[in-house]
């Protein structure tokens, strides 16, 4: 069982920033690739990014190409999401999410909300 708690989210000004943190339980956290999705509310959940298990290849939305980062820290079981430039489009909950033998975990997400 992997328990993946998402936290940084809130509301910030268009063009703002904020970071977003997903700690893992697993002890095998590093072996496998973490993602990021959203869903706004009325659509459907959609992928931002994707950082393999080192870290060292990632993959993102053409919507937030150039704004967003996706990294991690194997040592603390954690990922990240660097979000620059926000703009109201990006207003979504964010979710955590790994992928296992087959099976999908989830965190509980985290409310980003871009607004003047």
């Amino acid at each position: 069982q992997v328990q993946l708690v998402e936290s940084g989210g809130g509301l910030v000004q268009p063009g703002g920033s904020l970071r977003l943190s997903c700690a893992a339980s697993s002890a095998t956290f590093s072996n496998y690739a973490m993602s990021w999705y959203r869903q706004a509310p009325g659509k459907e959940r959609e992928l931002v990014a994707t950082a393999t298990s080192a870290g060292t290849s990632t993959v993102y939305a053409d919507s937030v190409k150039g704004r967003f980062t996706i990294s991690r820290d194997n040592a603390k079981n954690t990922v990240y999401l660097q979000m620059n430039s926000l703009k109201p489009e990006d207003t979504a909950k964010y979710y955590c999410n790994t992928q296992i033998l087959g099976w999908a975990y989830w965190g509980q997400g985290t409310q980003v909300t871009v607004s003047s």
